[in-house]
């Protein structure tokens, strides 16, 4: 776990204990009769769900379902939306994230986000990684580049690219560059690791070692990770959230929710009869 003092570039590492705190049982996240308007349009209608800290959380469902709505509530993306209301909680620490006085700089900071596509900034590859930490005004060589190969490492992209640290990111291939974003998501050492649909633009084998990260990563982050792949949750998920409408129909553990769900709405998307 990164140590902080009031001067950014004093901040150290310390590998025995980094990410305890983050794998530790619990409720991370927890959604309290949650509703969403844009204008008078409900999106979002009585969300009630508990995300586990140290697990990898689905949300599946249609397009359209609300499923990246609700994903962009948990680090508030959405107050940049006109005409944006809502009602309900979404409890961190036993804290209110949309209650009054909250920073919500400091919010997202504790939350790591992936989006869709590939989004590196046009620099190099180390510019990137540590670009969070030159935000917070952290300046110091040693700590950038501790944090640079840790992060990539994590990332499992360290070994593709540690000899080409300062060339840029753009000419990395889709799935390293998605890895890159990861990378940069998790270099100021967030809580919880939001994914919009990691890999819908990667091929099969760029996305398969998504996968295979996501499944490293899980139990030093929370990862809540929406996705069109009803294949994709199964492999990597712990717990599944089916969406339909702007509401959680179901949500439980994935094995349950794919091999014996209670709902017959459930029960008729994972097994293809819409959706």
């Amino acid at each position: 776990m990164s140590v902080a003092t009031a001067d950014p570039n004093t901040r150290t590492f310390d590998p025995t204990v980094y990410h305890v705190k983050k794998s530790a049982e619990g409720v991370a996240l927890d959604i309290k009769d949650f509703n969403l308007w844009y204008g008078h349009a409900q999106a979002l209608h009585g969300i009630n769900m508990e995300i586990q800290k140290g697990e990898v959380t689905a949300l599946i469902g249609p397009s359209g379902c609300g499923k990246s709505t609700l994903l962009r509530c948990l680090n508030r993306m959405n107050d940049l939306i006109d005409e944006l209301s809502i009602d309900g909680s979404i409890m961190v620490d036993d804290f209110d994230i949309y209650g009054p006085g909250v920073d919500v700089i400091a919010l997202r900071k504790r939350m790591g986000m992936v989006f869709q596509k590939p989004n590196p900034f046009a620099m190099s590859i180390y510019d990137n990684v540590v670009y969070p930490l030159r935000v917070d005004g952290i300046t110091r060589k040693s700590i950038l580049d501790e944090t640079c190969e840790r992060a990539l490492r994590s990332a499992a992209l360290w070994d593709e690219v540690k000899d080409r640290l300062k060339e840029s990111a753009l000419g990395m291939s889709g799935g390293q560059q998605q890895r890159l974003c990861i990378a940069r998501g998790i270099a100021s050492d967030p809580e919880v690791l939001l994914m919009d649909e990691p890999c819908s633009a990667l091929d099969p084998i760029a996305t398969a070692k998504i996968e295979d990260l996501i499944a490293d990563l899980k139990g030093h982050y929370t990862i809540v990770i929406v996705t069109h792949n009803m294949q994709q949750a199964a492999r990597v998920s712990d717990n599944t959230g089916f969406m339909y409408l702007g509401r959680l129909i179901e949500y439980g553990h994935t094995d349950t929710i794919f091999t014996n769900p209670k709902k017959k709405q459930t029960l008729d998307y994972v097994t293809g009869r819409f959706g």
